[in-house]
């Protein structure tokens, strides 16, 4: 008898598909004869006390048992590996509580927040990259690696003694990992699986897949080991993204990101409040997964949602946006440049600084601002690819521009401040905060934009909610 087959990674929507599983009537078992068997189940785990991603598989096989009795074992050992992982996720309280602050002061405009990794843990300050996969940082390995220079931390991968790679014969490597840009060499079985991983903006990271220990803070002021994480450890990066940076924290919607085995651990939601992006590194709020009451205060601003969708343009975290509005003029701009099935779409990205809009709505909504800075002297200052830069040296009332307005599905509204799409660029120049991303292209919405403002996705429920916040 041919049985359908169900793979099943651990992940926020898993809990839907436990209560099924919890519904299946009890197989009864004969040791008395040989019968067909109509569905194995086993749940697996790349390290039994290491790996917190737990995988579920019903087989699909035309096979007789040899041996009842071995079914019941394996029935008896999955049990007890998921008892086992029941009880970590028991002794976890509370949220993962991380500071996040501006890198303004290393010279970039991205956001950093600190990780504590390997065994004794090490720390190291990282992007905060809700658009990348792959949790990575500075890492020496076998002699390959840049070792510390430019003030950066560098990770001894054998000083650790949770650290593991993962070999490149195997299927993570193979087939799971082929996604994030693993690579094919693999020369003998102990070789470690390498990957050779791009970023859109130029920026890359070469190196091998591992698994470690990461040792976060909760927001009970206790601290958690998360075991088993899959990591890159780079032994060579580059690129203007990862200035002042040991690596990335990667927090896409993917079975490999932190996102996942952090909300798997602690519920399906994950927040942060992102302080103004020229703040100093001794401003900073919070990355919250769990609950993010503790994080800030929004009492003077009810929260907004708006759908949050999570398969749309994968791994990004798409939003449905229905139009720009500059005050109460909503601007013409095409509807396909919003439509994800004809290459448009939008998505939220904390890697990304600027505002990208496809032409169509690039045009109409920098044109559009710009009327309103005609008393300014439009300059272009050396080394800022921003076409609609301003000397504001004489001075600018901000409040003289008209609200900027992104109309999402639902009915929501985010209404960024002022300074987050006039942005201070150089001494005495203000930019507007978009680039143009072509035709047809994916919207994004950058970490500027997004800054003072309290962001809530829960994954669960696909929903993302927002409100304004001094985020202090």
């Amino acid at each position: 008898m041919y049985i359908n087959t169900l793979f099943w990674k651990q992940n926020p929507k898993g809990a839907k598909t436990r209560r099924r599983i919890r519904k299946m009537q009890r197989i009864k078992t004969s040791l008395s004869c040989l019968c067909l068997i109509t569905t194995l189940l086993l749940i697996t785990a790349a390290d039994s006390t290491e790996d917190t991603a737990v995988r579920l598989k019903l087989a699909h096989r035309d096979t007789l048992w040899p041996n009842p009795l071995s079914r019941i074992e394996d029935i008896i050992g999955a049990d007890q590996k998921r008892h086992s992982l029941i009880s970590r996720k028991r002794k976890f309280k509370g949220g993962v509580k991380m500071d996040l602050g501006s890198g303004i002061d290393y010279g970039t405009a991205q956001y950093f927040t600190e990780v504590r990794v390997g065994t004794p843990a090490k720390k190291f300050r990282v992007v905060v990259d809700t658009g990348s996969e792959l949790t990575w940082v500075n890492c020496r390995y076998r002699g390959r690696g840049k070792g510390k220079v430019e003030n950066r931390r560098v990770f001894r991968a054998e000083e650790s003694r949770s650290f593991k790679t993962v070999g490149c014969f195997t299927q993570t490597c193979k087939v799971d990992l082929m996604n994030l840009f693993s690579l094919s060499t693999c020369p003998t079985p102990s070789t470690p699986c390498s990957y050779d991983y791009r970023y859109a903006d130029g920026s890359a990271a070469q190196g091998v897949f591992a698994k470690e220990t990461i040792t976060v803070g909760l927001t009970n002021g206790r601290k958690a080991r998360l075991r088993g994480l899959l990591i890159g450890c780079s032994s060579s990066f580059s690129g203007q993204s990862f200035q002042g940076a040991d690596g990335v924290l990667g927090l896409a919607f993917s079975d490999f990101s932190f996102t996942s085995t952090a909300t798997s651990l602690f519920g399906a939601k994950f927040s942060y409040c992102l302080v103004d992006h020229l703040s100093n590194k001794n401003v900073s709020n919070y990355l919250i997964f769990g609950s993010s009451s503790s994080s800030t205060s929004t009492k003077t601003a009810p929260r907004r949602t708006t759908p949050l969708d999570l398969t749309l343009i994968p791994p990004f975290y798409a939003i449905n946006v229905i139009g720009i509005s500059l005050g109460d003029n909503m601007l013409d701009i095409p509807t396909q440049v919003w439509d994800a099935t004809t290459g448009g779409g939008t998505i939220l990205d904390s890697g990304t600084s600027l505002t990208l809009l496809a032409d169509a709505a690039y045009k109409p909504v920098v044109t559009g601002l710009a009327r309103y800075l005609v008393e300014l002297k439009r300059v272009k200052p050396e080394g800022i690819p921003i076409e609609y830069c301003f000397s504001s040296t004489s001075g600018f009332n901000e409040s003289k521009l008209p609200q900027l307005t992104f109309h999402l599905k639902g009915g929501a509204r985010f209404e960024p401040h002022r300074k987050s799409y006039l942005v201070d660029a150089a001494p005495g120049v203000k930019c507007l905060g978009f680039m143009s991303a072509g035709t047809p292209a994916t919207n994004v919405v950058g970490n500027i934009m997004q800054q003072n403002y309290l962001w809530e996705f829960d994954l669960m429920a696909s929903t993302l909610s927002f409100a304004p916040s001094t985020c202090t």
